[in-house]
């Protein structure tokens, strides 16, 4: 039996060198107690350095303001995106709403109605004018 090994890629060494980071976040307990963000930290190898970072993600049970006028993005967009992440957008013309949500439908695929698409728009517009 023959056994060819080759090099590693530099792709493989980063998910190799992600992947150990993973396991080795995952087997020390200690760096989840109290919620404490864990001090930065560095893995190196195969030529490739990883720094870790802290992030804040905004709350993901948020819902969009505004009862009724939020029905469609409530019903649609938090499928796959927080209230507070698309609350924080800066803003941008109905034209590029509009250009978002289409991407949205034909490059994602996201589920959303060509009924709803117009509510949609038109409440990440009025988000742009309160800006």
């Amino acid at each position: 039996m023959v056994l060819l090994v080759r090099p590693f890629s530099r792709r493989a060494a980063l998910a190799v060198a992600l992947l150990f980071t993973l396991v080795a976040a995952a087997v020390r307990p200690s760096l989840a107690v109290d919620n404490a963000p864990a001090a930065p930290s560095t893995v190196a190898g195969a030529g490739v350095t990883l720094h870790s970072v802290n992030v804040n993600f905004p709350d993901p049970g948020r819902m969009f303001p505004g009862d009724s006028k939020a029905d469609a993005i409530n019903n649609n967009c938090l499928a796959c995106h927080s209230a507070g992440m698309v609350l924080t957008q800066p803003a941008l013309s109905r034209a590029e709403w509009q250009s978002e949500v289409e991407k949205m439908r034909s490059i994602y695929k996201a589920p959303v109605e060509e009924a709803d698409v117009a509510a949609i728009v038109d409440y990440l517009v009025a988000l742009t004018d309160r800006k």
